[in-house]
């Protein structure tokens, strides 16, 4: 959402052939110690919270931004949960739901900013774990991504989307690098940044 917009929509569809019921909640979105941290807020509202999608059909669902225009980017996730259908009996208490969890952005007031990345790769017991450290004023979408070792070796992180890094934020991931895998001397990461190419050294940290 641009800084002057009060309102969007998103529009949910059913192609099966029964209703769906779902209930609809926003969570301001922050990240701490590395990871993504959700919140409740009345900074932005959705209607309807509870929605019934009959087969073959849409349900637009509102999104309000209530709160004030800061001097950042502000940032939400829209959790739709599919719930079942009114008087379902449950089996051993247990009720299987899909969940989507979708992110909402609303952009500051003037120039766009931008990310601005660092990297590091540090050991952790036996595994590996990638943190980037994002100093900038807009978050970075990060896909794509590889560790090119100075032999050249290329080791793949994961084919599509990793995660965000949030403005002025950090956020960490487990990834899947073999026991063996050399990751001494000038360690480089190659990725797809908000979905443009780029490439930045990684510093390496073994831990003791």
């Amino acid at each position: 959402m641009s800084a002057d917009t009060v309102a969007t929509g998103i529009t949910l569809s059913n192609p099966g052939d029964t209703p769906l019921y779902g209930q609809v909640r926003v969570f301001r979105w922050d990240q701490q110690q590395g990871d993504d941290a959700l919140t409740p807020t009345q900074d932005m509202l959705a209607s309807p919270p509870l929605i019934e999608i009959p087969a073959h059909a849409d349900q637009l669902v509102r999104l309000v931004h209530a709160a004030p225009r800061g001097v950042g980017e502000q940032n939400y996730r829209l959790l739709i949960d599919e719930l079942p259908p009114p008087g379902t009996a449950t089996t051993n208490g247990v009720t299987i739901r899909l969940r989507y969890s979708v992110p909402v952005f609303v952009e500051p007031p003037g120039p766009a900013g931008e990310p601005q990345l660092s990297w590091r790769l540090m050991k952790s017991g036996q595994s590996w774990l990638l943190r980037v450290d994002n100093a900038g004023t807009r978050r970075a979408q990060i896909a794509t991504v590889q560790l090119i070792v100075p032999s050249g070796r290329v080791y793949e992180i994961n084919d599509g989307l990793l995660g965000y890094a949030l403005a002025g934020r950090s956020r960490q991931w487990q990834v899947p690098l073999p026991a063996d895998a050399d990751v001494g001397g000038a360690v480089k990461v190659r990725a797809s940044i908000n979905t443009q190419p780029a490439q930045a050294p990684v510093i390496v940290d073994r831990g003791g």
